[in-house]
């Protein structure tokens, strides 16, 4: 028997995609090539995006690990996670032609570590250990810094109470999850500080509020982003936080087509490393499924424009 069902339907949250730090650090990269002649050498991937890693390479782009794998002297772009102090210095030991894509939100965390620590405080760093982003915070002042990843790692801190603290965050978590671990470090410690306006980048703030208003209205969430993107997996976890079924969607080839059994309402979100073209190709297969009718579910614009470094547009004189 056909399957007459003619009220499945998409709703496309906005804003999605790429924000305003992942624009400028591609943006940085596909400067520098045209400035410079490949190869260029980016330290880990420029944003956490397996399509958008994929087409720098073509043109020419070369991903390392660590600054000590680029040839001395070569163009080097810092990520838009950030770098710890140290490997500035190896870059610079190595007379590295070093472009920094740092986002001006995460260089923002750096200036708080630096000035908290200059103040004697300990700084809590709420966030993911492994992620390039905490490395690069933490290593503004190793000595001084606790990594918290958890409300249960907040409790067990074997600081003292009256101990002087900052609390700093990792740019892409969720916002509810950090609420709860911002709580009880503030239980926890008389003599605690941290920034007014908080750590966690408007992209992120935007994409999860977004996200949980179509999950409100949908039968499953479906995420593009890679596995490796911080933002997109929080979109997921912020979803599935509604009640709604949620799932990441590194890109069409990796949509499961028995997630859509009995789903009538489908909501379409992306994270903030996550170019449209992958959203456009998500869309296509599910309006071959039957998902014809798209309704756009708009929470907020941005018109945010973060600028190019200063001096990208030439090429070093040659020694």
């Amino acid at each position: 028997m056909t399957d007459i069902v003619s009220d499945k339907k998409v709703i496309l949250a906005e804003p999605r995609g790429f924000c305003a730090g992942v624009r400028r650090a591609i943006e940085i990269v596909e400067k520098a090539l045209e400035v410079h002649g490949a190869p260029v050498y980016v330290r880990k991937e420029i944003v956490h995006n397996h399509y958008v890693v994929g087409v720098l390479k073509r043109r020419g782009a070369i991903f390392v690990d660590s600054e000590a794998e680029v040839p001395p002297g070569a163009v080097c772009v810092f990520s838009a996670h950030g770098v710890a102090p140290e490997v500035r210095e190896n870059a610079k030991a190595r007379n590295l032609d070093t472009i920094d894509a740092t986002c001006p939100l995460v260089s923002k965390v750096h200036q708080e570590a630096r000035r908290y620590a200059r103040d004697g405080r300990t700084l809590l760093l709420v966030g993911h250990a492994d992620h390039e982003e905490v490395e690069g915070t933490y290593g503004e002042a190793p000595d001084r810094t606790v990594i918290v990843e958890s409300e249960e790692s907040a409790r067990q801190l074997d600081l003292p109470r009256d101990t002087p603290v900052a609390v700093l965050t990792q740019t892409t978590l969720s916002m509810d999850e950090t609420a709860g671990i911002v709580a009880v470090l503030g239980e926890r410690f008389d003599d605690l500080r941290s920034p007014a306006d908080g750590d966690i980048c408007y992209a992120s703030t935007n994409r999860q509020v977004a996200v949980k208003q179509i999950a409100a209205r949908s039968d499953l969430v479906l995420v593009v982003g890679s596995r490796n993107s911080s933002n997109s997996v929080r979109m997921v976890e912020v979803a599935l936080l509604e009640g709604t079924a949620a799932y990441l969607v590194p890109d069409v080839t990796e949509l499961d087509v028995s997630w859509l059994d009995g789903v009538t309402t489908i909501g379409v979100s992306a994270g903030a490393s996550a170019p449209e073209l992958l959203v456009d190709q998500l869309l296509e297969r599910l309006d071959q499924l039957g998902y014809h009718d798209v309704e756009l579910s708009v929470t907020t614009k941005e018109d945010i424009v973060f600028q190019l470094p200063s001096g990208l547009g030439q090429a070093r004189p040659s020694a």
